[in-house]
């Protein structure tokens, strides 16, 4: 069937699924990319497939058929993909595994994105996200991820409440600091833990950092101040798994 109208019932709620509220209540979002709409295939995530008419993507899957019209307005990019996917949210677990990866008020997707991808690339077991955290599921986040969301367990606590968790489980709670605690060149090696990075602006909240068992920095020029959270996650991330 081709879809011909922006109008139609099934196409405008689709397009609900740019907001977070019609995520949350649906447990479905929306992607667009041949990559990104590959990955979700990998791990089974795809609802539907939507393809512009007369594109060949051969997938098996349930497939929308629709006009340039309606990829127009479905879409976020500057220049829109012609390959599209609705996709069910992610199943998490509760067994985090040894290797855990906590952000406290990341707010900028592109920054959780490119995290994410970096924990994947290192080998993080489990993500978790403040509430104050963005929403993993907005597509800047999911762009940014070039599709590794698809390739790890991330869960959504609230920190004060979680942390001490952790700790009673034997988990070495590491926080960063721009420049104080212990040099990342120095951290011997680590088979069990939970690093924390925070806010792009205003780092870990005072409630968290009181819950570190040690902080760590990254040795840098003293003319650079600060690293972007996303690359100084990155570098942290190589580290612990070398």
């Amino acid at each position: 069937m081709l879809y011909t109208s922006v109008n139609n019932d099934k196409i405008k709620e689709i397009k609900k699924l740019q907001e977070k509220k019609y995520r949350d209540k649906q447990n479905l979002f929306l992607i667009e990319g041949r990559h990104l709409v590959l990955e979700a295939y990998k791990t089974g995530s795809i609802k539907e497939l939507i393809l512009e008419q007369d594109e060949i993507f051969p997938l098996d899957l349930p497939t929308l058929y629709v006009t340039n019209d309606i990829i127009n307005n479905l879409s976020l990019l500057e220049t829109p993909s012609n390959v599209m996917a609705v996709c069910h949210k992610l199943p998490t677990s509760e067994e985090v595994g040894n290797r855990i990866l906590i952000l406290d008020g990341i707010q900028d997707p592109g920054n959780l994105g490119t995290i994410i991808r970096s924990a994947v690339a290192f080998n993080i077991d489990t993500i978790i996200l403040s509430d104050d955290t963005v929403d993993v599921y907005n597509p800047k986040v999911i762009r940014a991820s070039q599709g590794m969301i698809f390739h790890i367990n991330i869960l959504r606590k609230n920190l004060e409440e979680y942390i001490p968790l952790l700790k009673k489980q034997g988990y070495p709670i590491l926080g960063t600091k721009v420049t104080h605690g212990n040099s990342l060149k120095t951290l011997e090696k680590l088979s069990q833990f939970a690093i924390i990075m925070g806010n792009e602006g205003n780092g870990i909240k005072d409630t968290v950092s009181l819950m570190c068992d040690k902080f760590i920095y990254i040795d840098m020029n003293a003319v650079c101040e600060s690293l972007n959270v996303g690359v100084a996650a990155s570098i942290i991330l190589y580290q612990l798994d070398k």
